[in-house]
Protein backbone atom coordinates (compact mmCIF):
# COMPACT_ATOMS: atom_id res chain seq x y z
CA UNK A 1 0.00 0.00 0.00
CA UNK A 2 1.47 3.36 -1.14
CA UNK A 3 0.74 6.26 1.46
CA UNK A 4 0.51 9.80 0.37
CA UNK A 5 3.70 11.74 1.70
CA UNK A 6 4.17 15.40 1.20
CA UNK A 7 7.69 16.54 -0.21
CA UNK A 8 8.38 19.75 1.21
CA UNK A 9 9.35 22.14 -1.51
CA UNK A 10 12.13 23.74 0.04
CA UNK A 11 13.94 21.10 1.82
CA UNK A 12 12.83 18.63 -0.45
CA UNK A 13 12.30 16.25 2.66
CA UNK A 14 9.10 14.46 3.16
CA UNK A 15 7.01 15.19 6.03
CA UNK A 16 5.54 18.55 5.90
CA UNK A 17 7.58 20.67 8.07
CA UNK A 18 11.03 22.07 7.41
CA UNK A 19 13.78 20.47 9.65
CA UNK A 20 14.25 22.81 13.03
CA UNK A 21 11.06 24.30 12.74
CA UNK A 22 8.59 22.85 15.41
CA UNK A 23 4.91 21.89 14.45
CA UNK A 24 2.07 24.24 14.56
CA UNK A 25 0.60 24.76 17.33
CA UNK A 26 -3.03 23.28 17.89
CA UNK A 27 -5.24 25.84 19.35
CA UNK A 28 -6.12 26.16 22.69
CA UNK A 29 -9.44 24.84 24.13
CA UNK A 30 -11.82 28.01 25.75
CA UNK A 31 -11.42 26.07 28.82
CA UNK A 32 -8.14 26.44 28.74
CA UNK A 33 -8.05 29.77 27.25
CA UNK A 34 -10.60 30.73 30.49
CA UNK A 35 -8.38 29.37 33.14
CA UNK A 36 -5.02 31.84 32.15
CA UNK A 37 -7.49 34.74 31.70
CA UNK A 38 -8.75 34.13 35.04
CA UNK A 39 -5.03 33.16 35.93
CA UNK A 40 -3.82 36.34 34.90
CA UNK A 41 -6.49 38.58 36.34
CA UNK A 42 -5.62 37.06 39.65
CA UNK A 43 -1.88 37.98 39.28
CA UNK A 44 -2.85 41.26 37.82
CA UNK A 45 -4.71 42.14 40.63
CA UNK A 46 -2.45 40.97 43.38
CA UNK A 47 0.33 43.26 41.63
CA UNK A 48 -1.85 46.11 41.64
CA UNK A 49 -3.06 45.81 45.37
CA UNK A 50 0.96 45.06 45.83
CA UNK A 51 1.75 48.79 44.15
CA UNK A 52 -0.68 50.24 46.12
CA UNK A 53 0.23 48.99 49.26
CA UNK A 54 4.00 50.15 48.35
CA UNK A 55 2.34 53.87 47.16
CA UNK A 56 0.60 54.19 50.55
CA UNK A 57 3.65 52.93 52.58
CA UNK A 58 5.36 55.68 50.46
CA UNK A 59 3.17 58.33 51.78
CA UNK A 60 2.42 57.46 54.78
CA UNK A 61 6.11 57.86 55.04
CA UNK A 62 6.38 61.40 53.86
CA UNK A 63 3.13 62.68 55.77
CA UNK A 64 4.70 61.31 58.39
CA UNK A 65 7.72 63.57 58.42
CA UNK A 66 5.41 66.47 57.17
CA UNK A 67 3.54 65.86 60.49
CA UNK A 68 6.59 65.90 62.49
CA UNK A 69 7.99 69.44 60.71
CA UNK A 70 4.22 71.06 61.31
CA UNK A 71 4.17 70.28 65.04
CA UNK A 72 8.12 71.12 65.30
CA UNK A 73 7.08 74.83 63.29
CA UNK A 74 3.76 74.76 66.41
CA UNK A 75 6.30 74.54 69.09
CA UNK A 76 8.42 77.93 67.71
CA UNK A 77 5.28 79.32 66.64
CA UNK A 78 4.49 78.71 70.80
CA UNK A 79 7.57 80.32 72.11
CA UNK A 80 7.33 83.46 69.32
CA UNK A 81 3.90 84.28 70.37
CA UNK A 82 5.17 84.36 74.20
CA UNK A 83 8.20 86.59 72.80
CA UNK A 84 5.58 88.89 71.40
CA UNK A 85 3.38 88.75 73.89
CA UNK A 86 6.01 89.77 76.62
CA UNK A 87 7.27 92.56 73.97
CA UNK A 88 3.93 93.89 73.97
CA UNK A 89 3.74 94.02 77.81
CA UNK A 90 7.14 95.64 77.80
CA UNK A 91 6.41 98.23 74.91
CA UNK A 92 3.08 99.25 77.21
CA UNK A 93 4.83 99.20 80.16
CA UNK A 94 6.63 102.42 78.61
CA UNK A 95 3.20 103.98 79.15
CA UNK A 96 1.52 102.37 82.04
CA UNK A 97 2.84 100.83 85.00
CA UNK A 98 4.48 96.65 83.78
CA UNK A 99 1.39 95.42 86.12
CA UNK A 100 -1.17 97.16 84.32
CA UNK A 101 -0.11 96.34 80.74
CA UNK A 102 0.61 93.10 81.61
CA UNK A 103 -3.02 93.02 82.76
CA UNK A 104 -3.88 94.55 79.56
CA UNK A 105 -2.36 92.10 77.40
CA UNK A 106 -3.66 89.69 79.42
CA UNK A 107 -7.16 90.35 79.26
CA UNK A 108 -7.17 90.60 75.71
CA UNK A 109 -5.54 86.91 75.13
CA UNK A 110 -8.91 86.12 77.50
CA UNK A 111 -10.84 87.92 75.01
CA UNK A 112 -9.27 86.18 71.95
CA UNK A 113 -9.29 82.62 73.71
CA UNK A 114 -13.21 83.29 74.58
CA UNK A 115 -13.73 84.20 71.04
CA UNK A 116 -11.92 81.58 69.12
CA UNK A 117 -13.18 79.01 71.77
CA UNK A 118 -17.01 79.95 71.01
CA UNK A 119 -16.46 79.45 67.43
CA UNK A 120 -14.75 76.47 67.54
CA UNK A 121 -17.81 74.98 70.02
CA UNK A 122 -20.28 76.24 66.99
CA UNK A 123 -18.56 74.26 64.50
CA UNK A 124 -17.91 71.34 66.32
CA UNK A 125 -22.04 71.26 67.46
CA UNK A 126 -22.21 71.54 63.61
CA UNK A 127 -20.30 68.82 62.18
CA UNK A 128 -21.36 66.05 64.93
CA UNK A 129 -25.02 66.99 63.93
CA UNK A 130 -26.27 63.48 61.79
CA UNK A 131 -25.68 64.25 58.33
CA UNK A 132 -28.93 64.65 56.25
CA UNK A 133 -28.18 62.02 53.84
CA UNK A 134 -27.99 59.01 57.24
CA UNK A 135 -31.73 59.95 57.60
CA UNK A 136 -32.71 60.05 53.94
CA UNK A 137 -30.87 56.60 53.98
CA UNK A 138 -32.80 55.15 56.57
CA UNK A 139 -35.98 56.32 55.14
CA UNK A 140 -35.38 54.76 51.85
CA UNK A 141 -34.84 51.77 53.63
CA UNK A 142 -37.86 51.78 55.31
CA UNK A 143 -39.48 52.66 52.60
CA UNK A 144 -38.44 49.88 50.64
CA UNK A 145 -39.06 47.30 53.44
CA UNK A 146 -43.13 48.42 53.78
CA UNK A 147 -43.23 47.98 49.77
CA UNK A 148 -41.99 44.28 49.88
CA UNK A 149 -44.10 44.21 53.27
CA UNK A 150 -47.17 44.88 50.84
Amino acid sequence: MIEDVKIDSHTGAAGGTPAGTPEPEKPTSLGKLVEQISEQASRLVRAEIALAKAELAEKAKKSGIGIGLLVFALLILVYAVGVLLLAAVFGLGTVWPLWLSALTIGGFMLLVIAVLALAGVQLLKKGTAKPESVQRVKDDVASIKEGMHR
